[in-house]
């Protein structure tokens, strides 16, 4: 059992100090410093060392093992995009310096833009999105004010399908937006016929549909072609969400369904370090209309030289500082380059190993959607429910033979779901591993039960209480008297 670290403290040990200079606090408010010492681990800097090394190894990440986490996108990240980033050139580079003496930089943006616009059809792009679901707002932000500027103000709803991300929601509603919900029809896909009538019902208050295509069941949208019709015919624009743009890749264009705006995840599609809170990437790109609606800077070439432009005509403004996360841009402009032609099969690869796990595993969970699949698909764990072990059980054992669980209970419209996502990046004995530990796991609920209910039994920590964790989440240390 690992220690905390002010467990592993002794009074009066001490690390190597570099200085003994004192803070001036004489300009901060008097409100603001603390009355009494704060309480600190005194440990060597070995012991600290050794801790941060010892919590680091219980980490899981797709390094250490499989982790088929759906709608996630845990693909493996090249180490040398890791040492592209780090050159000198890029990482001295001060984001306040001349467009002259920043011409590398600038370049680079400037061909990945080029290389996203291909990829997804869009006529123009930005960079400056920080994560997916910033790209998401930026989107919905130039939704706004597309309408604002044409004096349609009437257009205050936004139409998202029950199977969608959260974040879609979430950054249409924060952009203002009423949320209008269409269902799913019977094959796990956008009901037209429910989508015909909201239109009908908000004749000229529909601004926009968010959609993933594939969605988020892991099922091509095979209306997507009507639906753009029935959106563009009603004047709402379509908006992409590009978090399985992974599926696709090279194969179709957001543009071609007749999508209207695109965000994507670079750290989803295009093999740069995804979860840890950061830094990560969301460029978003629109269709001519659009162009003059992008946040500035907009990085473009004169045939002699790259620039930031400031002037666009419809600006949404600034939305990050400086041009983004530019680390995270170089990693996936790298990615692209080194797979050239070769992205198709990325999105190739992915599709099949989801098909191929999908069509070994229905046998023994359920398969509310048994359609082709493109990147990921979505179990049931209802059969092993009826023998009264849930979905979260089957994730907590899956632990014990070090795997990281799939989603879980998401999408929402899927009892007990089971999102899984292989990705392109593993091989077909790591898929065999998973499959047949899946398949000990589902025998075990017939069998042995309380080996799933009470699992994990391997992790450093076993059982957690989820709910009081989530509401009560107390990360404090409290100094026993």
């Amino acid at each position: 059992m690992t220690k905390l670290i002010f467990e592993k403290s002794q009074k009066g040990m001490t690390a190597i100090s570099i200085t003994n200079e004192k803070l001036d606090t004489n300009y901060i408010d008097e409100k603001f410093l603390r009355k009494n010492e704060p309480v600190l681990p005194e440990v060597t800097e070995l012991e600290a060392m050794r801790h941060f090394k010892e919590l680091s190894d219980k980490n899981f990440c797709v390094e250490s093992g499989f982790y088929p986490l759906g709608s996630c996108t845990m693909k493996y990240n090249p180490k040398v995009n890791e040492y592209l980033a780090s050159l000198e050139g890029f990482t001295n580079l001060h984001p306040l310096q001349d467009d002259e003496d920043a011409q590398g930089a600038l370049e680079l943006m400037y061909k990945l833009q080029e290389a996203l616009k291909e990829v997804t059809g869009m006529d123009a792009m930005t960079l400056q999105g920080s994560a997916g679901a910033h790209g998401e707002l930026c989107g919905m932000m130039i939704v706004k004010h597309y309408f604002k500027v044409n004096n349609d103000l009437k257009r205050t709803k936004v139409i998202i399908p029950d199977s969608a991300h959260g974040t879609n929601p979430a950054s249409a509603g924060m952009c203002g937006f009423e949320i209008v919900k269409v269902q799913s029809n019977e094959k796990g896909q956008v009901d037209v016929e429910d989508l015909k009538t909201i239109f009908e019902n908000n004749k000229g208050e529909i601004a926009a549909i968010m959609m993933t295509n594939p969605n988020t069941l892991g099922l091509f949208e095979e209306n997507i072609s009507e639906i753009a019709k029935l959106a563009h015919e009603e004047g709402a624009l379509l908006y992409y969400d590009g978090a399985n743009l992974n599926a696709i890749m090279g194969i179709t264009t957001p543009k071609v369904m007749g999508f209207d705006i695109v965000h994507l995840n670079l750290h989803k599609t295009f093999s740069t370090p995804h979860g840890g809170g950061g830094p990560g990437a969301g460029p978003v790109g629109v269709v001519e209309k659009l162009k003059d609606f992008l946040p500035i800077p907009v990085i473009d070439f004169d045939g002699q030289k790259y620039f930031r432009k400031y002037n666009v005509k419809n600006t949404i403004g600034k939305i990050k500082e400086f041009q983004g996360n530019f680390g995270v841009l170089v990693k996936a402009y790298a990615y692209i380059l080194m797979r050239g032609n070769t992205l198709k099969e990325a999105s190739m690869d992915a599709v099949l190993n989801a098909n191929y796990m999908k069509e070994k595993l229905k046998k023994y969970y359920e398969l509310p959607y048994d359609y082709t699949c493109m990147h990921e698909f979505v179990l049931s764990g209802d059969k092993q429910k009826s023998k009264g072990v849930h979905t979260l059980e089957i994730a907590k054992r899956l632990m014990d033979f070090k795997y990281h669980p799939p989603t879980v209970y998401f999408p929402l419209i899927v009892s007990e779901a089971m999102m899984i996502e292989p990705t392109e990046s593993e091989t077909k004995q790591r898929l065999d591993e998973f499959i047949d530990i899946m398949i000990k796991i589902a025998k075990e609920v017939e069998e042995s039960p309380e080996n799933v209910l009470s699992a994990p039994h391997c992790a450093p920590v076993k059982r957690v209480d989820e709910t009081n964790a989530a509401r009560h989440l107390d990360l404090r240390y409290k100094e026993e008297n």
